[in-house]
């Protein structure tokens, strides 16, 4: 009996493929707080790298505006209705597409948003795309329109999926089951990713420039739980499982649909061959400094308590 599986399964639905079981609902009385020539727009403001970013932003003292589904500031993708107002004054945007700049409407859809953002006055937009996919490169073309400075941030895994994502579970089980077989990745830690943001939506010199931002070594899944063993004295281990295998899981276990879950096992398939098996340079462009190493994490990590019992 392998309960890691169903219990990962359940999180990877959740995470990846929420806009395909969250019921529509009608749109909210739109109300906007009044815009700041400065103001900020995060959308995605509540994930790993969104509520960094806007953390960030008001400790820096800028206006910020969180677009979000329930939040002040009503967003949702699936809605225009809703972008004009949180746009409104907005003169820098940051984008965590929701489910995935992977997904096939992306594009299409961020390319809508910019030139609405473009028309509305809005000066600069920083995307968060997927590093080394090459279905991430028309959601990174679509924002790239006249008037509008544009900035690509790649990234891949976040250390923080280890707590706040799809490998938690895994963790707190004491075996993390996931299709990454032996591949290493550079994992890189979304604070690191907030602060090229930062960087990015408030100051001069990355117009038109693309980030790979990475950890600053490679790590297998397997080394990786051993890491957060040794700093949390639990026992955690790593179990590879074929990609098919987990994606036939998501659709016996979750119900998703078939083609949802061949979407999934080819998007896994995809990340982790090993294309990520590589340094890159991004943090220490923009900032300066070598990336957070995923030690780090794991130690800050397991005294805050977030994967005690």
């Amino acid at each position: 009996m392998r309960p890691s599986l169903s219990a990962m399964a359940r999180l990877t639905a959740r995470e990846l493929t929420g806009r395909m079981t969250t019921q529509h609902t009608e749109t909210p009385h739109v109300r906007v707080q009044p815009a700041d020539p400065t103001t900020v727009l995060v959308l995605g403001g509540t994930g790993k790298t969104g509520r960094r970013v806007a953390d960030r932003l008001i400790r820096a003292g800028h206006p910020v505006r969180i677009g979000s589904r329930s939040g002040e500031t009503p967003f949702d993708w699936e809605d225009p209705r809703t972008w004009e107002p949180a746009l409104d004054g907005a003169a820098a945007v940051y984008l965590a597409y929701y489910p995935d700049v992977c997904d096939p409407g992306a594009a299409a859809t961020l390319r809508a948003f910019a030139e609405r953002a473009a028309g509305s006055g809005t000066r600069r937009l920083v995307l968060l795309s997927a590093r080394g996919v090459e279905a991430a490169l028309p959601a990174e073309e679509a924002v790239r329109v006249p008037g509008v400075e544009w900035t690509v941030l790649r990234a891949s895994w976040f250390c923080q999926n280890f707590d706040e994502g799809i490998l938690r579970g895994g963790v707190l089980d004491g075996e993390i089951v996931f299709p990454a077989g032996d591949v290493k990745e550079p994992f890189v830690d979304a604070d690191d990713i907030a602060e090229v943001a930062l960087a990015a939506l408030t100051g001069d010199g990355h117009a038109g420039r693309s980030y790979e931002i990475t950890g600053p070594r490679l790590l297998t899944f397997a080394e990786a739980a051993a890491e957060i063993a040794r700093a949390t004295g639990r026992a955690v281990r790593y179990t590879p499982v074929p990609a098919e295998e987990y994606g036939a899981a998501l659709v016996r276990d979750q119900g998703l649909p078939e083609e949802l879950g061949a979407f999934l096992t080819d998007l896994f398939a995809t990340l982790l061959d090993g294309r990520n098996a590589r340094l890159g340079d991004g943090v220490h462009r923009v900032l300066g400094r070598a990336p957070r190493d995923f030690a780090d994490y794991v130690r800050e990590t397991a005294g805050s308590g977030a994967w005690a019992d």
